[in-house]
C-alpha cells in the first residue's frame, strides 16, 4: 500500500525569540546563531529526503528551507503562517503583565484573541484547513515525501488535530530545526483524517546524539504557558 510522508520542521532560531518576544506575523529573519545551528544540525544529523518543500511565507521559514533543502524551491502556503499576536507582537510576557487584554488571552478558550490579532479558533481552523488541503493535494499528485517548513504553533496544532497517538497541543512542542514525520495512509486518512506520528526529525545517524548541546531534547513544558494557543476540536 502506498503511503505518504509529511515532515513538519520548525524554522531555526529567529530574531526576538531569544528575548521571549511574541513573534507571529512579524517577518523577522534567522539570527546568526540560528543559521549556524541549522548548518551544524544538517551536518551532524540526518534530515529526510523529500520531493517537494512547502513553506510559510515568512523569511525565517524560507531561510530555513534554503539551508536544509537548497536544491528545492519552496512552494508558499500563506496559511502556514504563525499565529497573529496583534498588539502583543514584539512584546514579552513581562511587558504585558497586568494588562487586562493579556490576562484574558492567557485564560484561553476558543474566542480568546489578542487585540487586533487572531482568535484561537480562527487560528486552529486556518491551520487545520490548510493541512487538510495539503494532504489531499499530495495524495492526488502522488508526491510521497514532502517537507513542510513552518512555525511552532502551527506544528503543535497540526499534531494535536491529526496525529495518532493523540496528545494535547503542548506535548508537541519541538525545538527549532526539529519536528515530526507524519505517515499518511490514504484509506485511514479518508475515513478518519488521522495520520501516524511516525518519527522525530532530525534522525539519529551519529553517536552521542543526546549529547549535542545545540538542541534541548528534554524540554520541560508547563501547560499553563500554552493557554493562549488553545485549540478546540475541529468542527
Amino acid at each position: 500500500m502506498k503511503t505518504f510522508k509529511i515532515h513538519l520542521i520548525r524554522h531555526g532560531i529567529s530574531e526576538g525569540a531569544a528575548e521571549g518576544q511574541y513573534i507571529g506575523h512579524t517577518d523577522v529573519s534567522l539570527t546568526e546563531n540560528g543559521i549556524k545551528q541549522l548548518e551544524d544540525m544538517k551536518s551532524d544529523f540526518e534530515y529526510p529526503d523529500v520531493q517537494a518543500v512547502l513553506s510559510s511565507p515568512l523569511n525565517r521559514c524560507l531561510e530555513t528551507a534554503k539551508i536544509l533543502y537548497p536544491d528545492l524551491q519552496p512552494l508558499i502556503f500563506d496559511n502556514l503562517i504563525e499565529y497573529n499576536f496583534g498588539e502583543f507582537e514584539g512584546q514579552t510576557a513581562d511587558d504585558l503583565k497586568g494588562e487586562k487584554e493579556f490576562t484574558e488571552w492567557l485564560a484561553g478558550g476558543p474566542d480568546a484573541e489578542a487585540p487586533f490579532g487572531e482568535s484561537n479558533s480562527a487560528f486552529q481552523k486556518r491551520v487545520t484547513r490548510c493541512f487538510y488541503d495539503i494532504v489531499n493535494g499530495i495524495i492526488k499528485a502522488g508526491t510521497e515525501s514532502v517537507a513542510v517548513i513552518t512555525h511552532g504553533g502551527v506544528i503543535m496544532t497540526i499534531m494535536e488535530m491529526f496525529a495518532i497517538p493523540e496528545a494535547p497541543m503542548h506535548e508537541w512542542l519541538t525545538p527549532n530545526g526539529c519536528g515530526y514525520t507524519l505517515n499518511v495512509i490514504p484509506s485511514i486518512w479518508g475515513n478518519t483524517t488521522k495520520a501516524e506520528a511516525f518519527a522525530e526529525i532530525p534522525l539519529k545517524p551519529v553517536e552521542n546524539y543526546e549529547e549535542d548541546e545545540n538542541i534541548n531534547w528534554d524540554i520541560e513544558i508547563d501547560p499553563e504557558e500554552f493557554k493562549g494557543f488553545y485549540t478546540p476540536g475541529m468542527e
